[in-house]
């Protein structure tokens, strides 16, 4: 499956058990969690990619100044 661009996957393992995994750049991001329904299992793991999306947004460097001639003020 896919969220946001990122494919994971979501199995179950036993009766209300699922393992996950998904990679956002160099890195695999893996786990278990626990629910009844398959639904609620690929809701966890979504709002898990969301939490490292923005993880990885913030470690990532600061853009340089915005480009000349683009001014953010208002006259």
């Amino acid at each position: 499956m896919i969220y946001k661009g990122v494919e994971f996957s979501v199995t179950a393992v036993a009766p209300g058990i699922w393992n996950w995994q998904f990679r956002i750049g160099d890195r695999v991001i893996a786990g278990k969690t626990e629910a009844k329904l398959n639904l609620l299992a690929i809701r966890r793991v979504q709002l898990r990619i969301d939490r490292e999306l923005k993880k990885a947004e913030r470690e990532r460097p600061a853009s340089p100044d915005p480009p000349a001639g683009r001014s953010s003020e208002k006259s």
